[in-house]
């Protein structure tokens, strides 16, 4: 892990990134009621009922397996070798259970994900 990325290799990575966000859109599929389900007046629960609930959505990049020592000896400007190359996607998890892998981007300031594929689990 001791290449380093070029100010113009961001800014073509970035540029890159930023012409692929805005060529993406992404649609949500309509789900009808829950088979069976109903609330406490006994009418059918429908799917529109639970996309209120906030669920917890984490990316992961990569992992890394250190020693006690190694974890001990981390300062500000470390390193920390992922097992994943910067081309490979990002998981999705919900629940820690991947759902979907995408690709990190920027979104103003911040970091987001662009989805590329959905688990077939789902």
């Amino acid at each position: 892990m001791s290449e380093e990325i070029t100010n113009q290799d961001q800014v073509n990575l970035e540029d890159a990134i930023d012409r692929a966000t805005e060529s993406v859109a992404v649609q949500a599929a309509e789900i009808g009621e829950l088979a069976g389900a109903t609330d406490a007046n006994g009418d059918p629960i429908g799917m529109d009922a639970l996309m209120e609930v906030p669920v917890r959505v984490t990316v992961r990049i990569g992992r890394a397996n250190l020693t006690l020592g190694e974890l001990v000896q981390l300062s500000p400007g470390s390193l920390v070798p992922l097992d994943r190359e910067a081309h490979e996607p990002a998981d999705v998890l919900v629940n820690g259970k991947v759902i979907a892998r995408g690709e990190v981007v920027t979104i103003d300031n911040s970091y987001g994900v662009r989805v590329t594929s959905i688990s077939q689990e789902l």
